[in-house]
């Protein structure tokens, strides 16, 4: 069976059944008898790009819906973990996945090794790349993340895979959790309110940029982009395929400059079982 990754390519190992980046997702044409089909997409957030990606694919799907008789819903949930593990459960057809999770998932490791491997998830197509972006309050004057350490700082929701990159980030820093002051578990949707509110100094969060979910607090409140480099940084590109170095563009505001940071790869993934279903991508 193919792996999602070639553990020889470092950064770039997607093993993926089709694969152009920024593709749409079609469907063959299905028997003009064939009952309609309902198949579902787990994404993240409302106003993270998972959800609004995975509601684009769903438009495309829907607009041909009388020739291939696939309709296709979109629905906000805990994240990349919480999608491999209903993926496994059957509760969802497709589902948008960190690479680094897909990986882990796939192998048994990390988050997923009292669970075993799942060598019946399937890739589609990867969209985009995913860099770690760390924002703090401008009051808090934050110049590197070793910066943050004794700070009040939200780590991401249980279940999503910002949240299992940044435990991963920890335990190669030789840390956890405890490295902050405050490790809060808010969702994407929430975090930039409680950063210009002040509840807490500054987020991690894995996203294709640009994106409105880092645009609303840099203009509302003045926040900051902060580099994610180091030794820490280097040893997780170094060590595991799934990641690779990339510089975030200074895409929001004049003072905000680029920023080098590691990254992951956006997936569409699905059990072994949707194959049938004929999935493609277009360039």
């Amino acid at each position: 069976m193919r792996k999602l990754f070639n553990k020889s390519m470092r950064g770039k190992g997607l093993a993926l059944t089709a694969g152009a980046t920024l593709c749409a997702m079609l469907i063959a044409p299905l028997p003009a008898v064939a009952q309609q089909k309902f198949v579902s997409i787990g994404t993240g957030g409302v106003t993270g790009v998972y959800y609004a990606a995975g509601g684009a694919i769903c438009r495309l799907v829907n607009k041909d819906r009388a020739q291939h008789g696939v309709r296709c819903s979109v629905e906000s949930t805990g994240g990349s973990v919480f999608n491999v593990n209903t993926i496994k459960a059957g509760e969802l057809d497709l589902g948008v996945v960190q690479s680094d999770v897909a990986y882990n998932a796939y192998n048994g490791d990390g988050q997923f090794s009292d669970a075993g491997e799942f060598k019946k998830l399937r890739s589609v197509f990867s969209l985009h790349p995913e860099p770690f972006t760390v924002v703090t309050r401008k009051e808090a004057n934050i110049k590197e993340f070793s910066d943050l350490k004794g700070k009040r700082f939200n780590v991401g929701n249980p279940g999503s895979g910002t949240r299992a990159s940044m435990e991963q980030l920890l335990a190669e820093m030789k840390t956890d959790l405890s490295f902050f002051s405050l490790a809060s578990e808010l969702r994407p949707d929430e975090h930039g309110q409680a950063l210009c509110d002040g509840k807490i100094d500054g987020f991690f969060y894995g996203v294709g940029h640009p994106s409105a979910n880092i645009q609303d607090p840099t203009t509302t409140c003045g926040a900051q982009l902060v580099s994610l480099t180091g030794e820490a940084p280097d040893a997780l590109v170094a060590e595991f395929p799934y990641y690779a170095n990339v510089t975030i563009p200074g895409a929001y505001t004049p003072t905000i400059l680029m920023k080098p940071t590691p990254m992951v790869y956006w997936l569409l993934l699905s059990h072994q079982k949707m194959l049938p279903m004929n999935w493609y991508t277009k360039s």
